[in-house]
């Protein structure tokens, strides 16, 4: 029986598999004598696929309730704390980690990527609900550098998702090889006229390289309309695949031979499986981690005009580029073990 119940929050049951993926690498890296709870945007989903206990993020009767069982309240990872999109989400995840401290609970930001920060209210609101935090892990220099500012002392370590047990994912065998996956997200940068030109490239690399192009949503609602819109170019060389299973989608990038990936975690995976990356970045983090590992790509906002250009570096990148080596890999694997360190030690002072 568990003696202690940790309440987990981040952007869970939301169907991005970035997220999910950060949720199963925490449980992963969550000491075996403690119970999670999870808060969820489908609960019923998230006990189901992980077999924990779990509650609507959106019930303030379930939080409460969740927050009084508990001993412990975590952020679990990624870019909770930023008001690039809107300022709702900082005002959220401040005030239930507020909440947690105030009932006693011992609280951790885990793994965080904080920022971009733009009004001076959400930069307020962020000091404040992490100068009250037991410990705090950040997964990049730029987080850290923020915090110092503040007078924390975060630990620094590499995204969790780096450790994330893969398995293999069902079913690529039915696509012929060489496979390329490709993963496009919404957003304002990626314009109708960019994405005729990336769909374009795209169409002269697959004849180029005779390869088959997966298209992955990492979140359907976001992605699956981009991927549809690209394989209706590409029909008889491409198809959709959409996994739910964090393991899995992580599994799928051992066989492919490179990967063309906005989505920040679709090249960690990717990178971490040993698979080439070619990174298009909508995001500063993307953008540092083309930097860290020193990927080839383009933010969107500077990418080129010209179609042949585009299809030229992604034929160059696959005959000629290199994926991370195993030394390197495992580096950033055991550097990313650094958060179960921290939940560890935190939890044996709660104890």
């Amino acid at each position: 029986m568990t003696d202690t119940k940790a309440v987990l929050c981040g952007y869970y049951g939301k169907g991005n598999g970035g997220d999910e993926a950060l949720l199963v690498s925490l449980l992963q890296m969550l000491p075996e004598e403690v119970e999670p709870i999870v808060l969820s945007g489908n609960p019923a989903q998230t006990q189901k696929l992980y077999g924990v206990a779990s509650c609507d993020r959106s019930s303030a009767f379930s939080i409460l309730k969740a927050l009084k069982q508990s001993d412990i309240f975590i952020w679990g990872g990624g870019s909770l704390m930023q008001d690039a999109t809107s300022v709702t989400s900082p005002i959220y995840y401040a005030g239930l980690m507020a909440l947690a401290q105030k009932r006693g609970l011992k609280t951790i930001a885990w793994a965080q990527g904080i920022g971009p920060l733009n009004r001076t209210f959400t930069r307020w609101l962020t000091k404040q609900a992490l100068l009250g935090c037991t410990a705090i892990s950040v997964r990049d220099s730029g987080s850290a550098e923020l915090l110092r500012g503040w007078d924390l002392d975060p630990l620094v370590a590499p995204d969790p998702v780096w450790a994330l047990q893969s398995s293999t994912a069902k079913g690529l065998e039915n696509f012929p090889s060489p496979r390329i996956a490709v993963i496009l997200r919404s957003h304002p940068l990626l314009t109708g006229d960019r994405l005729v030109a990336l769909t374009d490239a795209l169409i002269n690399f697959q004849a180029a390289t005779n390869s088959f192009i997966l298209l992955v949503p990492f979140q359907p609602a976001q992605d699956l309309a981009i991927a549809k819109y690209i394989a209706a170019q590409i029909q008889d060389h491409s198809s959709i695949v959409s996994i739910q299973d964090p393991k899995e989608l992580k599994g799928l990038f051992k066989e492919v031979e490179m990967v063309i990936g906005m989505r920040l975690h679709s090249l960690i995976m990717a990178a971490a499986e040993g698979c080439r990356c070619f990174a298009l970045s909508y995001d500063p983090k993307v953008t540092q981690l083309m930097s860290e590992l020193n990927l080839p790509g383009w933010k969107l906002s500077d990418l080129p005009t010209d179609v042949t250009k585009i299809s030229t570096a992604w034929i160059e990148q696959y005959h000629h580029g290199e994926a991370l080596d195993k030394i390197q890999i495992q580096s950033l694997i055991d550097r990313a073990l650094l958060h179960e360190q921290l939940l560890r030690e935190t939890i044996i002072n709660t104890q």
